[in-house]
């Protein structure tokens, strides 16, 4: 991936504290009826965890991190494991009680590539939440500038070796270009019904925009 250096505030902003407030709502359910919570976090890292560890630290959850490397953590009641979120197969059947995702599904691939991922999601865990910006809203999320991902790819391609966009450096050429552009493939609300069919699609919105599509099982 292209993605740079997340900045500091990228995780503590109001959407994502309202977010996750609304994640930790279905821990507590899951917490109120079996004691503690059992989380796998495809795609997580430990940094989005740590920024809002305040509002976790005081539940009795285990998180297993999953990214395609793993990392070194010390907190207590977290482990990281390398894993491909389109396959998970070494976790058994609702081997944990709920799935969270956040702003990845749009990182895997194609439409084949999102469909594995969702399909191994939804069988890892009874419950999930999963998160992903939405492809109508004006602002792209990874390029921070408006309107690119609706633009022609040749336009598209234009603009990224011309400057730096978002998170992704300036494009040397046209090959790392195209691996820039092909880095994130956003969904729209029927794609997200289509890979959740069993799921509650929550929208996000900014006034009367949907900033975000959420996926709530």
């Amino acid at each position: 991936m292209f993605l740079g250096t997340t900045p500091d505030d990228v995780y503590r902003n109001r959407f994502r504290l309202a977010r996750f407030a609304r994640f930790l709502g279905i821990v507590d359910e899951i917490i109120a009826s079996k004691g503690s919570c059992r989380i796998i976090d495809i795609g997580g890292r430990m940094e989005h965890w740590a920024a809002l560890s305040d509002l976790w630290r005081d539940r009795k959850i285990e998180v297993t991190l999953t990214n395609l490397e793993a990392e070194n953590i010390t907190e207590p009641g977290f482990e990281s494991l390398a894993a491909d979120a389109r396959d998970l197969s070494r976790f058994e059947t609702n081997a944990f009680d709920l799935v969270y995702s956040n702003s990845v599904i749009e990182h895997v691939g194609q439409w084949a590539d999102q469909k594995k991922m969702a399909s191994e999601a939804r069988r890892v865990a009874p419950r999930h939440f999963i998160q992903t910006p939405n492809y109508w809203f004006p602002l792209e999320p990874h390029f921070r500038t408006p309107f690119i991902h609706w633009l022609p790819e040749p336009w598209r391609i234009a603009i990224v070796r011309f400057r730096a966009c978002g998170f992704y450096p300036k494009a040397k050429n046209v090959d790392e270009a195209r691996a820039i552009l092909d880095d994130a493939k956003l969904l729209d609300f029927a794609a997200m019904q289509a890979l959740f069919p069993d799921s509650l699609i929550e929208r996000e919105k900014v006034l009367l925009l949907t900033k975000s599509l959420i996926a709530i099982r």
